[in-house]
């Protein structure tokens, strides 16, 4: 089952009523087309079941928050807070992604096409069997994967922001400051050498093993068949891969 919804003249709290009624009533095979879309928040907010939801314009903050199976395309750019404490499922964004992009993601993966805002990736934890996953083309703001407890990003640095967005920065503009601050699990890939100032304390910079090859070529294969990019421009030894120094970075800090 289908629907079409032209979002021009639409309030959110409408909009996103009109995809939940049909979502209920076509939990397994709805396919859901948003036209039209400019700031229209909460977008898959919640939403538990394999349905997909098409968007052409820009949605609003919270795209798929707690969102636990749906799939999310969006052909244009998002705002922040895309995947909030996101449960299961998969985010598609043909652009750009604001802030706090995967805050507290927990299950299911994002893909952004280009680049996205500050504090990517923070607060990201693992359970069990669930493993988050973000794959960025772009380049990352600072504090990505901040106070990070589990999953992963990969960082891919293919579109570079303007010098002007990291104005201390150095000439390759791929990441910002603070990275892996606080952070006591998972694991960060950014392709390209960092500087270890960019770096926060609390993780350190290892050599790459067969395993993260494979998750690599598994990641960037995806992206690429989402994006219709050339595998052969994102080769595997540019990595380098971040882990925390430790599971309890702060334990001196308090007293038992």
């Amino acid at each position: 089952m289908k629907l079409s919804v032209d979002a021009k003249n639409l309030g959110y709290r409408e909009l996103n009523s009109r995809v939940r009624k049909f979502l209920n009533n076509n939990k397994s095979n709805g396919a859901v087309t948003i036209k039209n879309a400019l700031g229209h928040r909460y977008i898959g907010d919640g939403l538990k079941s394999a349905a997909s939801i098409s968007i052409y314009g820009t949605p609003g903050n919270d795209l798929g928050a707690f969102m636990d199976g749906p799939a999310i395309e969006v052909f244009g750019n998002g705002q922040d807070g895309i995947g909030n404490t996101m449960n299961s499922g998969k985010i598609i964004i043909h652009g750009d992604a604001g802030d706090i992009m995967g805050y507290s993601m927990r299950g299911g993966e994002i893909y952004i096409e280009k680049n996205i805002g500050f504090r990517g990736g923070i607060h990201m934890k693992s359970y069990l069997k669930k493993v988050p996953v973000i794959v960025i083309g772009g380049s990352a703001g600072n504090f990505l994967g901040e106070y990070m407890a589990g999953g992963i990003i990969i960082l891919m640095g293919l579109y570079k922001r303007k010098k002007q967005f990291f104005p201390f920065s150095g000439k390759s503009c791929i990441v910002g400051d603070y990275v892996g601050t606080g952070m006591h699990g998972g694991k960060i890939y950014i392709r390209g050498n960092i500087e270890d100032y960019k770096l926060g304390r609390e993780v350190k910079k290892v050599k790459l093993d067969s395993d993260d090859m494979d998750l690599l070529d598994r990641y960037t294969d995806d992206y690429c068949r989402f994006f219709n990019f050339d595998k052969k421009k994102i080769p595997n030894r540019g990595f380098i891969k971040l882990v925390p120094y430790s599971h309890r970075p702060y334990g001196k800090l308090y007293a038992y």
